[in-house]
């Protein structure tokens, strides 16, 4: 039996998860959750999965929660704030930690999980993006174990020869391959890009995600971050990473080899496959999605990105090769322009020239300590916002 704390439990991955820890009760328990604010759905997920431990991100929201459970005659710990995601995170009876909490916010139960060395299963990719360096180095000081959820870093995972192989001549893999949909706005002409609207940008074709990560697949900036995740995860140089736009979201990601040969992980896109194999790995275990039908599919295509029309994506390689906090500070004056962008206050073009005006702003430096990390972080969210504020004035 595997113990379960999902940090995000009302969340799109944390939702998947559930699905499909419930479909294999003999294997699976999830004994601690946590989420932001949806206090019903919280009391409804702990009356029916019985947690050990639930944790919100506020006071008055724990309250709340603690007091309806204490009604139904549940015994679980409600647990608020940052110190109480890290305990679960940490807690004894936890084995896995289903990381998915969207944002920066993720990253210090993210961290505390690593040092109490559980197997980590990856779905928040700020954590690698704000301080890849740190948390790989954790990983491995505390002999944890990281598997990533995201679609296209599971794909390349199981595209590698041996778990936890990196790109390089060691073990013949020369490059990593992530594949993007494109998502809404691929063949968008370009001078329409700063009309579109925020119920547009979350129209994605394939996927079923939140807000804020399907605007970011529909200005790219989510592939982006994904470059910087994968260089973390599989030690892997920029130019060792590229991105094909692949409309079909057939192929999740490929691992080209020395000798020529592509591996490629393919699926119905369906988040459910990369949780259940990061749950069960190595083994295998069925996640309840449809089986996929080469023949109904037809045809598989490929494009090369144009950065012209995704410059969020220029924007992170270009964080990536500047290191330090220059990722850290990406992607936090990007979180802000979403939350912007959603709320109506800038267009979505302005998404991109707010947050290559705060790379230029703000100064970046070593990442070498999580206040450094959290400092550029601030700096870059109250650049973006000043940035934001001239745009509008």
């Amino acid at each position: 039996m595997q113990n379960i704390a999902i940090l995000g439990a009302t969340g799109s991955i944390g939702a998947s998860t559930i699905d499909v820890v419930l479909r294999h009760p003999d294997r699976f328990r999830v004994v601690a959750l946590s989420a932001h604010s949806q206090t019903d759905k919280v009391v409804e997920l702990a009356s029916r999965l019985e947690p050990l431990y639930v944790a919100l991100t506020g006071a008055s929201e724990a309250r709340a929660v603690r007091t309806a459970l204490a009604e139904r005659g549940l015994r679980t710990e409600v647990l608020e704030g940052s110190a109480g995601l890290e305990q679960i995170a940490r807690a004894p009876e936890v084995d896995s930690v289903m990381s998915a909490i969207v944002g920066a916010a993720g990253l210090p139960p993210t961290l505390a999980a690593a040092r109490a060395g559980k197997k980590i299963l990856l779905a928040n990719k700020e954590s690698l993006v704000l301080a890849g360096g740190l948390l790989m180095a954790e990983v491995a000081a505390h002999a944890a174990t990281l598997l990533p959820i995201d679609s296209e870093h599971n794909a390349v995972f199981q595209c590698m020869p041996v778990q936890g192989c990196h790109v390089g001549a060691a073990s013949g893999v020369r490059r990593v391959l992530l594949t993007a949909s494109g998502g809404p706005f691929r063949n968008t002409p370009v001078q329409e890009l700063a009309n579109v609207t925020p119920d547009q940008a979350c129209a994605h074709p394939n996927w079923n995600m939140g807000r804020k990560i399907s605007v970011d697949s529909a200005t790219m900036m989510n592939k982006g971050l994904e470059v910087i995740e994968a260089h973390w995860l599989f030690d892997a140089p920029p130019d060792c990473i590229d991105v094909v736009i692949h409309p079909q979201s057939v192929i999740h990601s490929m691992v080209e080899y020395v000798d020529g040969s592509v591996l490629a992980q393919m699926g119905t896109p369906d988040m459910r496959t990369p949780i259940a194999c990061a749950l069960a790995w190595p083994q295998r275990i069925d996640a309840g999605v449809s089986m996929l039908d080469l023949a109904a599919k037809g045809t598989l295509t490929f494009e090369r990105p144009d950065f012209e029309r995704f410059p969020c994506l220029g924007l992170a390689y270009m964080a990536l090769r500047a290191g330090g906090t220059a990722p850290a500070i990406l992607n936090a004056a990007n979180e802000v322009a979403v939350a912007a962008f959603l709320h109506g206050d800038v267009g979505f073009t302005g998404i991109y020239a707010t947050v290559a005006e705060t790379l230029e702003r703000v100064p970046h430096e070593a990442a070498d300590c999580l206040e450094t990390v959290f400092a550029a972080d601030r700096s870059a969210r109250e650049t973006a916002r000043t940035v934001l504020a001239a745009r509008c004035a």
